[in-house]
């Protein structure tokens, strides 16, 4: 079965996989997208629900592969992702508080002092007006890129950045989708809304 997902956006990808895979009991499902984070979202979802999942990159898309009802498929997989990561932060602005230029020099503040003191989420979702600091913050860019080169996983939202029409300028990170926040209710053992 092939699912043509190119040109609509997340997470309807992920939507029409689990419709098709509810239909069966076994076989093998192919969805051709044609953005990295649909990718990133099918191999989640797969993985997730005990799938076998692969990906193979093609002339201007992808091609993702899931398995559903084989056993020693189900086998490998049992027990992924099964621990509760620690901290997810989601950051919906990019000022703390409500004077624009205190917020600024406040959020620059703490993130910088998540970096110098390690002390880190396992990952962080910025959306809403925060997606400007993942993008033509240049200060606040770097000090995230740091962070994220110590481990903590980074994503934008893309309908964010393509509402505010900054879909080409993300610098650090991955884009993501609100996947990554309905996700993040059960991933994670706490999660903190900044904004």
């Amino acid at each position: 079965m092939v699912i043509d997902a190119r040109g609509i956006g997340c997470p309807k990808p992920v939507l029409m996989a689990e419709e098709a895979l509810s239909k069966i009991t076994e076989g093998t499902l192919e969805v051709l997208v044609d953005n990295e984070a649909s990718v990133e979202n099918l191999k989640r979802f797969a993985t997730k629900n005990g799938f076998f999942v692969e990906d193979k990159r093609l002339e201007g898309h992808w091609k993702v592969i899931i398995v559903k009802g084989y056993p020693c498929s189900i086998e490998a997989l049992t027990g992924v992702d099964s621990a509760k990561k620690d901290l997810f932060i989601i950051v919906a602005t990019d000022t703390f508080g409500k004077d624009e230029a205190l917020g600024r020099i406040l959020m620059k503040a703490y993130f910088e002092t998540m970096r110098v003191y390690k002390e880190l989420p396992s990952a962080i979702f910025f959306m809403n007006t925060g997606v400007r600091l993942t993008t033509v913050d240049e200060e606040l860019c770097g000090v995230i890129k740091d962070i994220a080169a110590m481990g903590v996983e980074v994503y934008t939202c893309g309908t964010c950045l393509k509402y505010f029409n900054l879909e080409d300028q993300l610098k650090v990170g991955l884009r993501g989708t609100t996947n990554h926040i309905i996700e993040g209710q059960k991933e994670y053992s706490r999660t903190v809304w900044i904004g």
